[in-house]
């Protein structure tokens, strides 16, 4: 032990966070000894610092690599979506291709020829308007929750990164789901006459009045209707509370997956094939090849997807209700009956083809780009 310092040699000592630094760089460049990703451990900047997550700069750019993310991610699937969304919702027009992969063909190539390559992106660009920044306070959201709840390797578990996931999930979705009713009800029209612009869709969903539902209706009086306003803001909510469901497994799966991926991509005995150097900072942790990161997200849409799916078949088809039938809005049980009543259990899973031919290499892009993106933005 060296003798204490002088009075006034104090000013030499080195601060604590000097030596914290110091005991980082013996442990080999702030690496941590346990195979993490990107988001599991402090990030840090290109000059090697640790990030202050709540730092405006910060939020700022994890923001934008999600944003980005989100759109890049979208725009690659935006046929399928369209197509899985007029499946679930159970179009008339389209009811005959449900159930087989050249069905899902079929209707593209109906869609195309009648309303050309734009008829396949019909509803996008309230997709993009939506999508931005729904994956912006979703990535950025859940890089906050993760600094709460995960402020240190020693805390970290499949439990806080679930909870992380699934809170970012539900931030997201609530700040931006009117513009996914928008979306969807733009992609639900199909009839080249009645096209519908974003202003009108919009009047449209503001001023639906809910139908008065007799017994004489196919939905007879088993259930009996939810009071709900004739007008207004919450129209452009309806399937909300299918949706907090199904956010809650779909995020919270989403993320824990990816990161769980992750960890096995990065342990010793295949890390010199996964991982590469940061090119903004090679002294920061290894980040993961393309490929690799591109398998991780896949297998988070995987997952995510199957754990969610029946809730999502359920709030299509509350969205849509104002576009079919008498109008009646739905509740959540009501819904579920309906679609066991028409179609049995198989009914919650319509499309799910779809929707893993859609999710997986959305899933895939989508966090490559934000990791790639944190990674060229310097975060």
């Amino acid at each position: 032990m060296p003798p204490p310092l002088p009075s006034n040699e104090a000013s030499l000592q080195p601060s604590g966070a000097d030596v914290m630094q110091g005991q980082e760089n013996a442990t080999g460049k702030g690496q941590t000894l346990r195979p993490s990703n990107d988001a599991s451990i402090a990030l840090k900047s290109v000059s090697g610092q640790k990030q202050n997550k709540q730092n405006l700069d910060y939020v700022f750019r994890t923001g934008l690599a999600g944003g980005l993310a989100g759109c890049a991610a979208k725009t690659i699937v935006g046929p399928l979506d369209r197509v899985k969304i007029l499946f679930q919702a159970s179009n008339p027009q389209f009811a005959k291709y449900t159930g087989s992969w050249f069905g899902v063909v079929t209707a593209m190539r109906d869609i195309n020829r009648e309303s050309g390559l734009r008829g396949l992106f019909r509803g996008h660009s309230a997709t993009l308007l939506r999508i931005f920044p729904y994956a912006s306070i979703k990535f950025l959201a859940y890089e906050q929750f993760r600094s709460l709840l995960i402020p240190s390797a020693s805390y970290e578990t499949p439990l806080r990164r679930l909870f992380s996931g699934a809170s970012a999930g539900v931030t997201s979705v609530f700040i931006t789901y009117p513009l996914e009713v928008i979306r969807v009800r733009l992609a639900f029209e199909t009839k080249h006459e009645s096209r519908s612009t974003l202003s009108g869709i919009c009047k449209q969903i503001y001023h639906e009045q809910p139908a008065k539902v007799s017994a004489s209706t196919p939905l007879g009086n088993a259930v009996p209707a939810i009071p709900t306003p004739r007008t207004g803001l919450i129209n452009f909510y309806r399937g909300f509370s299918s949706t907090l469901a199904g956010m809650l497994p779909y995020a919270g799966m989403s993320f824990l997956t990816h990161d769980t991926a992750g960890d096995w991509l990065r342990l010793p005995a295949v890390a010199s094939y996964t991982t590469t150097a940061n090119p903004k900072n090679p002294s920061a942790p290894p980040i993961l090849k393309y490929w690799a990161e591109l398998i991780a997200g896949g297998f988070a849409g995987l997952v995510s997807q199957t754990a969610s799916y029946p809730l999502e078949v359920i709030r299509r088809r509350m969205q849509v209700g104002g576009a079919v039938g008498d109008g009646h809005r739905l509740g959540m049980a009501e819904t579920a009956r309906t679609v066991w009543k028409e179609r049995g259990w198989r009914g919650f899973f319509v499309g799910l083809g779809i929707g893993y031919f859609k999710v997986v290499p959305m899933a895939a892009v989508s966090f490559y780009v934000y990791e790639r993106g944190k990674v060229f933005l310097g975060v």
